[in-house]
Parts: structure tokens; sequence; C-alpha cells
């Protein structure tokens, strides 16, 4: 029976499995769809789509800088428990997904799914996912990537075994190890501190108008009794006060031995003492599961349900 392209279409359907197992399944079983199924679930290919409700919140952050430092790149890969996340076969996925992303001109995540998978370019991205999550059992999520390409270096940090990941990217005219040195420890200033911005001329006039709005609200409802010029200068302070918390050279840096050393004042010290000129161009934070709204899990309720069925 010749094996039509709506057939293997329907079946990946049903069964989650990729396109070319789908079509291998058919040719096995002669068209014959229920047999079909039968064969991918025997193979362990079936039901990956029906996991994939399943919240993936946990995972890693996998970074890839090339040799040179001109080229780098951050992935986050999800997975449902922390256990899965520690497997090396999940942990090999990510590490071949963060090297094909590396080579990719893929723009954001769509076009990346739709690409060839590296390893079988008889299949995508998205079907190498689905395989892994058959094989592994669990919901699994190539979440979101970002790349760096620069003139300068790039410097990359990994705490917690892929917890946080962070790159740095700078323009340098000497890169030497004590250079390659600072700019970690401005990577591990990035995942302590989360910064939003790396410094105040990246924040737009749209949120300091806001921010000054709500502090404006705050102020007057504190202080009802004060003049407008004094609550204007509480305001002024207070939003400077903000811009050092979420600006990356305004923080203050974590290793300051006087406490009170900014990282931008820090950079300059190691610039100076080098004969460098360095600036910080940007920085990318990946930190595994933000944003996602995690399931609270009752254990004991959970292990009751399944005694009573």
């Amino acid at each position: 029976m010749a094996i039509t392209a709506g057939m293997v279409k329907e079946l990946r359907e049903m069964t989650g499995a990729g396109m070319m197992d789908c079509k291998k399944a058919l040719s096995a079983t002669d068209g014959d769809m229920d047999k079909a199924v039968e064969f991918l679930r025997e193979k362990g290919l079936a039901g990956a789509e029906k996991k994939a409700g399943r919240i993936a919140a946990e995972g890693i952050v996998m970074l890839n800088v090339s040799e040179d430092g001109k080229k780098a790149v951050a992935v986050e890969v999800n997975a449902e428990t922390d256990f899965v996340a520690k497997n090396d076969e999940f942990q090999g996925f990510v590490e071949a997904v963060a090297n094909q992303v590396v080579d990719s001109e893929a723009a954001d995540l769509d076009a990346f799914m739709a690409e060839p998978w590296e390893a079988d370019t008889t299949k995508t991205v998205k079907d190498a996912l689905i395989e892994k999550v058959a094989v592994i059992g669990e919901n699994m999520n190539i979440r979101r990537f970002e790349k760096i390409v620069t003139d300068g270096c790039v410097v990359d940090y990994i705490h917690g075994g892929g917890r946080i990941g962070v790159l740095i990217e700078a323009e340098a005219d000497v890169v030497n190890d004590e250079i390659k040195k600072c700019l970690k420890n401005v990577a591990m200033q990035v995942a302590a501190m989360s910064p939003k911005y790396v410094s105040r001329e990246e924040v737009s006039q749209d949120y300091l108008d806001h921010e000054k709005e709500i502090l404006l609200a705050q102020a007057k409802k504190e202080n009802p009794e004060k003049p407008e010029n004094i609550i204007e200068k509480m305001i002024i302070g207070r939003l400077n006060k903000e811009l050092k918390e979420i600006c990356l050279l305004d923080q203050v840096y974590v290793k300051a031995e006087d406490g009170k050393q900014s990282v931008a004042q820090y950079v300059a010290q190691v610039a100076k003492e080098n004969g460098a000129k360095i600036t910080v161009k940007k920085f990318v934070r990946f930190e595994t599961g933000e944003g996602i709204e995690k399931k609270e899990e009752n254990f004991a309720e959970e292990v009751a349900k399944q005694m009573a069925q």
C-alpha cells in the first residue's frame, strides 16, 4: 500500500512521534493506522504530545563560546524534574542543541525548530525533541536561545551546574588572563545580582517616567505635608537608588573590599592596571525556569489518589 503524506501527518498528530518514525511505522504495518500506533508505542515513540501538557520548569542552561571568544550562545532547555535535568542523556541533548545554535542562522525559536537536526538531517529539531521526550519519558521544551557575535570578546559563567548561565560581551584592546578574570567576575555579578541593564544609557525614558509616577505617589502618601520641591528631590534620590540596583555598572561590586566600589570602578581599575580600555557592551542572563509558573504538588494527596486507583 502506498504511504501518503496525509497518512504520515495523521499518525504524527495522533502520536506525537517524528515524521520519519511515522513513515516507517506505516510502511511496517502496510498502512494500518491502528497497528502503526501500536508499532510506535512498542518502540517507545508514541505519546510525546500527551506529555506536552505537563509543566517543564526544571532543566539546564548551557553556554557555548567559540575558541576565539568571538561567538557565543546561551540555551535553556526544560524538563519536568531536576532528576531528569541531571541525566546524561538529557544533558547530551542540550549540548547538541547548543552546538547547533552556534552554527544556526535562525533568527527565532520557530525557525530553529524547523531546521534539519544536525545529528540526523532527515529530522527537524522539533522531531528530535519529540523523540527525546518519548525516550526520557518527561515533557521537554527548548525554551529560548540567544547568540552573541562580536569583534570584541565574550566570557561565560555557569552557576549551580546550569541553574544560571551568563554571557558577557566586552570591547577590550587587551585580552589577557587578568582581563578575562575581570569579565568573569562581572559575569558572576550578573548571576548574583540580576541587573536589568548594563548602564543608565540603556534605560528608556518611558521606564523612568513610569517609575517617577510610582515614586511620586509613594512620596506624597508618606509625606503629605512636605512641599513639592522637597518631594521632587526625594523622588530623584529614590530613582537614583533604584538605578544603582538595576544597572550593572552602577551596582556595588559584590567582591569590593570596601563595600563601596561600583562595577564600573572595578572594571576601570583592572583596565588601568593592564594598560587597557574595557567597555562592557552586553550581558545575557538565563535562569532555569524563570517566569514559568510551577505546579504545586501535594505529594500525600498524589499517593492517596494512586492507592485509590
